[in-house]
């Protein structure tokens, strides 16, 4: 099916193009049992039952039996007020391009394809000036160590719009373990549940062709020749847990998932959890095949130089106006 003027295809709806182009019988239907629902708290690093994400807020008066939850690490006031203000004001200085399922999205990374698994340097020459602090940031963070983006994508979600994002993985091939986010405007949730379908899905398969350099109690070890497992083996769930995982994506903190919950359990945020204007920056690393040693470091050693680059936006985006009033004229 053809993109619809709102930018969803396929099964992917938002409420304007269910209301306007018919595709209310498209609409994806989950069905979660909110019986099920488990809140992580940042705090206690433990998930308390329950699917109200002010759980969290109860700590360290939590209520009930906690189950252990690896592979996520919250940041709060990863960033300040001021510091989101003029994030977001420079965020929407620039461009937005339309999205699936009501979101809008500015992407700056190389072109991939994850079907043939093939990636290019294309028009990707860096990022924009006014987030580079966001990345040497990171750097703080011990779990971020030698983290080098390759891709930042900015994503909006409108709560007018309908908007969300279906269960998936991030793809598994070309991103990498970490997977990062930075939250702002308001506070939203990431449901998790369990994932038991084909490795072909996601390209998880390729999470079997190299090896982890997070271990699951969140540490970095770089000694690759010492590995027993595969990246997918040593993320496995030591013991599997009949449960909804409710992450809370807290206004202006970071989050990183890796490891079990990167790799085991697809993930989506609810249209009913955004409820004011929400956007994050999301931030994506190279597999070990591109890095290194490894047989696509030529064309990864491309990118990642391109990924050094930071431009200032008001010139850039500038050029591009003055370009095409020439051109239209």
């Amino acid at each position: 099916m053809k993109p619809r003027p709102c930018g969803c295809k396929g099964c992917r709806t938002c409420l304007i193009c269910e209301t306007l182009y018919g595709a209310e019988n498209l609409k994806l239907s989950l069905q979660l049992d909110k019986e099920k629902g488990y809140v992580y708290c940042p705090f206690c690093n433990k998930a308390w039952p329950g699917w109200d994400i002010d759980i969290y807020k109860q700590h360290p008066d939590h209520v009930g039996e906690a189950i252990n939850y690896a592979g996520i690490l919250i940041v709060p006031e990863f960033i300040t007020e001021l510091e989101e203000s003029k994030l977001i004001q420079g965020i929407d200085e620039m461009p937005w391009d339309i999205s699936q399922s009501g979101r809008r999205k500015q992407n700056f990374g190389p072109k991939t394809n994850f079907k043939k698994k093939k990636i290019v340097s294309g028009t990707f020459e860096g990022f924009p000036e006014f987030t580079k602090y966001l990345q040497d940031r990171f750097q703080t963070i011990d779990l971020l160590k030698d983290y080098q983006v390759i891709e930042q994508c900015s994503l909006e979600y409108d709560p007018s719009k309908g908007a969300s994002i279906d269960p998936h993985i991030d793809d598994c091939w070309i991103w990498g373990e970490r997977v990062v986010t930075v939250n702002c405007l308001s506070d939203s949730v990431l449901t998790l549940t369990i994932y038991k379908g084909d490795t072909k899905k996601y390209n998880l398969y390729c999470a079997d062709e190299y090896y982890p350099i997070v271990t699951n109690e969140g540490r970095i070890d770089l000694d690759f020749h010492n590995k027993d497992k595969t990246m997918l083996e040593a993320s496995k769930p030591s013991k599997e847990i009949d449960a909804i995982i409710r992450i809370p994506l807290i206004r202006r903190s970071l989050t990183v998932m890796y490891g079990e919950a990167r790799y085991h359990w697809e993930h989506c945020i609810l249209r009913e959890d955004i409820t004011s204007r929400r956007v994050c920056l999301a931030y994506r690393e190279f597999t070990p095949p591109y890095l290194g040693n490894g047989i696509h470091q030529a064309i990864g050693n491309e990118i990642i130089q391109r990924a050094k680059q930071f431009w200032n936006h008001k010139v850039k985006y500038k050029k591009e106006y003055d370009e095409k009033v020439i051109n239209f004229y």
